[in-house]
């Protein structure tokens, strides 16, 4: 079966949506400082109607009804699986797709990546199913790539630039995780066909 790319913030929500273990890489030019990380990625959807989504379009002044939904992204150590993902490595993101061509819009996000403050973030989405989102902060600009390579795999790659250039780069890779109620019903499957 072939990858179907999603070509909508929608449809890249919702085939985002679950937990991810994500494997992280930070290269920060300024300093000799490099960063790597394991952590899991929560992501939950919602529809346009959310308290969440109306919330955060109110904030921003912009209509409820040129939203057509929203995600939560969230972060947890990997080896804090116990507990609950710390709210403060959270973000909601509303997304406000183009009228006129739906593969690219702006979403409203209540805490940016790079600064911890609202931000509006610019994507479109290219004909091979790579996202790309550009935001700009108060003192830093961010640009980010991401794309799946198969249904339960995806990358991300990010630079951001401060007044005097490329501050960092990232690369992320991640597999989405399989939950006990999966692995069931997979080994029910397989146990049928024995």
């Amino acid at each position: 079966m072939l990858l179907q790319h999603p070509m909508t913030m929608m449809d890249f929500f919702r085939k985002s949506e679950g937990v991810w273990y994500s494997e992280r890489t930070v290269h920060h030019f300024d300093s000799t400082i490099n960063e790597s990380g394991l952590s899991n990625l929560i992501v939950q959807v919602f529809g346009p109607n959310d308290p969440k989504v109306v919330e955060l379009c109110e904030i921003n002044k912009t209509d409820p009804a040129t939203a057509s939904g929203g995600a939560s992204f969230m972060w947890q150590d990997n080896l804090d699986t116990d507990q609950e993902p710390n709210p403060n490595y959270a973000a909601v993101l509303v997304d406000i797709p183009n009228s006129d061509n739906p593969r690219q819009g702006y979403f409203l996000r209540n805490r940016g990546y790079v600064e911890g403050i609202p931000v509006i973030g610019r994507y479109h989405f290219a004909t091979d199913g790579v996202l790309t989102i550009e935001t700009e902060y108060e003192r830093n600009q961010g640009q980010e790539r991401a794309w799946f390579i198969t249904d339960n795999f995806r990358v991300r790659v990010s630079t951001v630039k401060m007044l005097n250039g490329v501050n960092l780069m990232s690369y992320a890779s991640e597999r989405r995780c399989v939950l006990p109620t999966q692995l069931e019903e997979m080994d029910k499957k397989y146990q049928a066909i024995i």
